[in-house]
């Protein structure tokens, strides 16, 4: 893929995934062929800052985990109103961090 490609790509998506796996990510985007580009453009990713703002106002009755598509975690935080909101309170500091291991993992399936 074009450098310029791969840069634009990096720099309009740089929040949405791990620090430590961006030299990862370069390296897969720069060995893909530019057929699969179209592929990549059409991937939507969570914002881990709307996942912040779910998990602070709705994460009590598990909405943020049923966003980012943790279905079994989100029951259990319906059912639980939110671990007795202990859980819930948690979810505030690692939300962010597991929105964006999700969407390394779906960029790699792509790549």
């Amino acid at each position: 893929m074009e450098k310029q490609k791969v840069d634009t790509f990096i720099w309009k998506y740089r929040k949405y995934f791990p620090k430590k796996n961006m030299p990862d990510i370069i390296e897969q985007l720069e060995k893909m062929d530019d057929s699969r580009w179209a592929l990549l453009s059409s991937l939507e990713f969570k914002k881990p800052s709307t996942g912040l703002l779910l998990s602070i106002f709705l994460g009590v009755i598990g909405v943020d985990r049923f966003w980012i598509g943790d279905i079994g975690l989100g029951i259990c935080k319906l059912l639980t109103y939110g671990g007795c909101r202990l859980w819930y309170v948690i979810d505030w500091f690692i939300i962010k961090k597991t929105i964006r291991k999700k969407n390394y993992q779906k960029l790699m399936a792509i790549l």
